[in-house]
């Protein structure tokens, strides 16, 4: 059975984490993820996850200075400390609550120096993380919500992946942002099943819920589960309103 996890980066933010982590399991979630989590009391998290029950799959590196429209800090040329700051508070984070992964952002940046910080920023990443037995993830975004993101393309991210060459880099597959770079869901997702770390959706092209748009994802979804894969899906999806009046769609790809 598919089962999901609700990302708490978008639905329920109209409360604290530690309730938005209650509202999950109220909806019959299996797990949640989160983006920036650090205004939050990790301890609040902890004692939210263990009276739910749920497993937290995943948080992100900080953004950086946000009112500059930073969106990552790890292939940023001479911005390495920061970097390496925003990896090791993420990392101490996800230790505290039990995140399996931390999905490392790359920012905006071009070029070969900006392929030379991102590497050097994940070997850190994927080194300290042996110690803790946590995941490092990457994630191609599209060039329509984020222009001049660093990693824009699966083909992109595997390739840093084989030259990082750790075993606990893998790739974010996020259904909504490779649709849009790259379509051919299905196919990609075989292809890449050995260096997938989590899979995220959200309706095409408007990222609102699953049950709407271009991509059918009772197809997707199924794939998914053909391939072997167990772990939750990510439902990363902006709902445009009340969350649990949105959430018909998992009664219906949950049989």
């Amino acid at each position: 059975m598919t089962r999901f996890s609700a990302n708490l980066g978008f639905l329920w933010q109209d409360r604290p984490l530690p309730d938005a982590i209650r509202a999950a399991k109220a909806a019959g979630f299996d797990a949640v993820e989160c983006h920036w989590p650090y205004a939050t009391a990790p301890g609040e998290v902890v004692a939210a996850l263990a009276e739910t029950g749920l497993p937290i799959l995943g948080l992100n590196t900080r953004r950086g200075d946000i009112e500059a429209g930073e969106n990552g800090l790890s292939a940023l040329v001479g911005r390495e400390d920061e970097a390496r700051a925003a990896i090791d508070e993420a990392l101490a984070y996800a230790a505290h609550v039990k995140a399996a992964n931390v999905h490392v952002m790359a920012g905006f940046a071009q070029g070969q120096a900006a392929h030379r910080r991102f590497v050097a920023a994940l070997r850190y990443a994927c080194d300290q993380e042996a110690k803790r037995g946590i995941s490092i993830l990457i994630e191609p975004l599209n060039h329509y919500d984020a222009p001049g993101y660093f990693l824009a393309t699966t083909d992109q991210a595997a390739e840093i992946i084989a030259e990082v060459g750790a075993p606990n880099l893998k790739l974010m597959f996020d259904c909504y942002h490779v649709q849009l770079m790259e379509g051919d869901l299905t196919h990609r997702l075989e292809r890449l099943r050995p260096i997938i770390g989590h899979i995220q959706f959200a309706g095409v092209p408007d990222r609102g819920p699953p049950d709407a748009g271009e991509v059918s994802y009772a197809h997707v979804f199924k794939a998914i589960e053909r391939l072997g894969y167990k772990a939750p899906l990510g439902a990363e999806y902006k709902p445009g309103g009340p969350t649990d009046d949105t959430l018909a769609w998992m009664a219906a790809y949950r049989p």
